[in-house]
């Protein structure tokens, strides 16, 4: 594998590196601190082309490949984890996700749109009572001549209030468990459809996250995403896409924790020294370099196997698990290094170590992945293809 960036990609970062310094780095703590959610930011992200960077450009993307948007991942977070989310929900999620599995006519009238950033797009599987457990969860579409009568709630989604189209899994066949989960394209503009965002959280304060409510929704029969049946398969290849981006994004954590920490480290004094010069704080730094490159091996691991149309299941549930811890014990060691200073929102830290923590838990919990590498190893778990891959990556720039 190659793992040296093109000169498109080092531009690329470089494109997005100048963006979050000038249009996050001034004003996330103060987000942070009122909650704020500033669309803003994502209009600003469509018109830099990064909301469809790796969909081909016959769909209105970049035409990029899949570590592009890894790198753009990183680079958000370094910034602050919400921008991040808005683009590995909106992109990977769900753009991504009609790539695989939507048929033209679909492609045209909701990820074009999508990936030119005229429109939102988020990703409702998470519900109430179903969160790992992906088969318990409750909400129906029952199918009714040219529609389906949609009724249900989702949580914890992501860009719930801002969202324009909303993938969103149902059973239509409860008797056939999780091979009776069917997936569909929902606008929010239907009659019967209601959003409320979720207040008080830990971290990710300046992110839109929150409940979605289906009241008998008329879908019609066409935005059927695959077929009746296949949504559990859509589930989880969107996570596949999804977790990428996620393990990405910590990546930039783990970037923004090291570079505040040795930038603490060079104004602070104890003992008559620079507080770098201590080799117990040496011993962290180093710790967070180390996983700073582990983490990013994994990810471009799985960006070069995306790249190459390849099942990369395995791989992406390895980074998305790794990458996540690496960037929570970062966090937590750039608190003790900042000291009581870092307890406080004058330093980003704080910040930093709330924020880490939700990637730990949501696209498959640490203890989920962590099943998941072991039944790869004992041999009790093996990935079959799936019916649709993500194209492979051309290098003359054209997905095939």
């Amino acid at each position: 594998m190659n793992f040296n960036f093109t000169e498109e990609q080092n531009m690329l970062r470089e494109t997005v590196r100048s963006f979050v310094d000038k249009e996050i780095m001034p004003y996330i703590a103060e987000w942070d601190r009122e909650g704020q959610f500033d669309q803003n930011i994502y209009n600003k992200l469509a018109d830099l082309g990064l909301m469809g960077v790796c969909i081909p450009e016959e769909y209105g993307g970049s035409g990029m490949d899949y570590n592009a948007l890894a790198i753009v991942c990183e680079e958000l977070e370094r910034g602050d984890t919400a921008f991040r989310t808005a683009v590995s929900v909106h992109t990977g999620l769900n753009s991504m996700t009609l790539l695989q599995w939507g048929n033209e006519e679909q492609k045209q009238k909701y990820l074009t749109p999508q990936a030119k950033g005229d429109k939102i797009g988020a990703f409702g599987l998470t519900e109430p009572g179903a969160g790992s457990d992906v088969a318990a969860l409750q909400s129906t579409a029952i199918r009714d001549g040219d529609h389906y009568i949609l009724n249900g709630q989702k949580t914890w989604i992501s860009l719930c209030d801002v969202a324009d189209h909303f993938l969103v899994f149902a059973y239509t066949d409860k008797s056939k468990k999780h091979h009776g989960i069917s997936a569909f394209i929902v606008e929010r503009t239907w009659d019967g459809f209601s959003s409320k965002a979720i207040k008080g959280k830990h971290g990710i304060r300046s992110g839109n996250t929150g409940e979605l409510f289906f009241d008998n929704v008329k879908v019609p029969a066409e935005n059927l995403l695959g077929e009746e049946g296949e949504g559990f398969k859509i589930a989880m290849s969107a996570l596949d896409n999804g977790r990428f981006t996620v393990a990405a994004g910590a990546v930039g954590q783990i970037m923004a924790c090291i570079e505040s920490s040795v930038k603490y480290c060079h104004e602070r004094e104890t003992f008559g020294k620079p507080i770098g010069r201590h080799q117990l704080v040496q011993q962290m730094i180093a710790k967070m370099e180390a996983g700073l490159q582990m983490s990013r091996l994994l990810v471009y691991r799985a960006g070069e196997l995306k790249n190459e149309g390849k099942r990369n299941t395995r791989e992406t549930s390895l980074a998305k698990w790794q990458a996540c811890d690496f960037a929570n014990k970062a966090a937590d060691d750039a608190m003790q290094i900042h000291g009581a200073y870092g307890y406080s929102d004058e330093y980003p830290v704080e910040r930093y170590l709330r924020n880490s923590k939700a990637p730990v838990i949501y696209e498959g919990t640490r203890e989920i992945h962590t099943v998941m590498q072991a039944e790869y190893v004992l041999g009790y778990r093996t990935d079959k293809p799936l019916n649709q891959m993500l194209p492979a990556w051309n290098p003359d720039k054209e997905l095939v």
